[in-house]
């Protein structure tokens, strides 16, 4: 069984890949554009230079943008001459600070001095033709010669709008599936989830282009404008989650690690790095002291925020008891039990945590529901978080998804070509319901607030319309634009 192409596009590298921690650089070596500096540019730099944010009027997305002047009026390259050149003064390191790039760590001295070497060299463009595309902003947005394989979904609160997952790009429909409102087109080549903040007035878009970086988007919903695009690791990242009252925005890492930023200035503000492979999931709990995450090696892991600290495996980690990785988890919003006793580990005394549980899912297609928090001291084997495993769906497990009050939830899989989208009672082992006429493999599923419409999608670019009581298929449509 193969993962989604969603997910096996990515290419791992060494969490020190790309352009992190390069040789000394001869002086007079050639320096490459196209190998050398146009990567730097891109992990640190194109974020906040880019035709959808054009941070003091510099993008830094094409070449012949690299040459014109800013806001400033002076030219950020100037072939040739370094001495002239505006863009080395914004990223010179003077007494440790630099002023780009803007609330993040100043470039090394050897990524200073490639920047430099090439500049003197005649700042050339040694791109290859068959790299060479016309760049892709929201004047010249994607052209689909086919639909984009959807990877992820989702409702603003209110119920309006539909976020669905495109290439260079997050679709707004409105949430009937009528309209598409807005093409919020970004610098990441694929967008692997999209989730709207609690009040939804912001939507982050997490993903990024396999192998060179991953990218955060953070989108002003109202202005269709792009308030943050924050750089992140050298390959693609997955499975965004807000906290409950919007002041962390969560994500999984291709190098193994689950991270936090703060949306409104993108400081890093939590990372955990005990997954031993990709980090695909990631969910807060109702009171954003915890996050839970979900891996493919086979793993939910539970962090304390406020100390970045890991606390738990969820989940049991003995050989066998799960098969194959995870990729779907979900918090149920609502519980009869408001704490619990956890086991305290120094002295073997309990303290009162507040009370929540995870549904999670992956390749072996069985959805199990979790209590957040242990209640037993752990034993060799156990999964004694485990509160109920549920009917499997077809092949593998792609989302999951509660509704407002938690009594339900929905589950999406593939397998062979196939998908189904199910629905189960929370309390009840067995599905409820099976949506009709899903055809293809099913990676996305959302659940409107008003419980009238579940939305899934995948891999023919089809969205489904479903009505979680009868199944009934309200409506379809596919995700084309024109």
């Amino acid at each position: 069984m193969r993962w989604p192409p969603a997910v096996a596009c990515g290419v791992l590298l060494a969490s020190a890949g790309l352009a992190a921690d390069p040789p000394k650089v001869d002086p007079t070596a050639k320096v490459s554009y196209f190998k050398d500096v146009r990567p730097l540019f891109q992990q640190h730099c194109q974020g906040c230079h880019q035709p959808a944010k054009a941070q003091g009027g510099y993008v830094m997305t094409d070449f012949a943008g690299l040459l014109k002047a800013g806001d400033g009026g002076k030219p950020g390259v100037v072939p040739g001459k370094p001495a002239e050149s505006h863009l080395l003064d914004e990223i010179r390191v003077k007494d440790g600070k630099a002023e780009m790039p803007k609330n993040g760590a100043p470039l090394k001295p050897e990524h200073y001095q490639l920047v430099e070497q090439w500049i003197a060299q005649g700042a050339i463009d040694d791109t290859p033709a068959s790299a060479k595309t016309k760049s892709i902003d929201a004047s010249r947005p994607p052209v689909y010669s086919s639909p984009p394989v959807i990877t992820s979904l989702s409702f603003s609160p209110d119920g309006q709008l539909l976020a669905v997952t495109g290439y260079h790009e997050v679709l707004l429909y409105s949430a009937d599936g009528e309209k598409l409102v807005a093409r919020l087109v970004g610098l990441s080549e694929r967008i692997q989830a999209v989730a709207f903040s609690p009040d939804g007035k912001l939507l982050a878009a997490v993903g990024g282009d396999p192998g060179r970086f991953g990218e955060v988007q953070i989108w002003d919903v109202e202005k269709r404008k792009l308030k943050l695009a924050v750089p992140v690791t050298f390959d693609t990242v997955y499975g965004v989650s807000w906290a409950p009252d919007a002041s962390k925005v969560a994500f999984g890492c291709a190098d193994n690690t689950v991270r936090a930023i703060d949306p409104n200035t993108g400081k890093q503000v939590l990372q955990m790095g005990t997954h031993s492979d990709w980090v695909l999931g990631t969910v807060f709990s109702r009171d954003g002291q915890h996050l839970a995450s979900v891996s493919r090696d086979m793993s939910t892991k539970l962090t304390e925020v406020a100390t970045e600290r890991f606390i738990d495996n969820v989940t049991s980690i003995t050989p066998g008891a799960l098969k194959g990785g995870l990729m779907a988890i979900d918090v149920r919003p609502k519980v009869d039990k408001q704490t619990t006793k956890v086991p305290d580990d120094e002295g073997g005394k309990f303290q009162e945590k507040p009370y929540d549980e995870l549904i999670t899912a992956g390749s072996d297609g069985t959805p199990r529901l979790y209590k957040m928090h242990r209640e037993a001291k752990r034993q060799i084997g156990d999964d004694s978080n485990k509160i109920r495993q549920y009917e499997p769906v077809v092949g593998r497990v792609s989302a999951v998804r509660f509704n407002a009050d938690g009594s339900k939830f929905a589950a999406v899989g593939s397998l062979d070509g196939q998908g189904e989208v199910a629905v189960y009672e929370t309390a009840k082992d067995k599905k409820a319901a099976r949506c009709e006429g899903v055809t293809g493999p099913v990676y996305a599923v959302a659940w409107k607030k008003d419980g009238t419409a579940i939305a899934s999608g995948g891999f023919d670019g089809k969205v489904w319309l479903h009505d979680p009581v009868t199944s009934k298929r309200i409506k379809e449509f596919t995700v084309l634009p024109k």
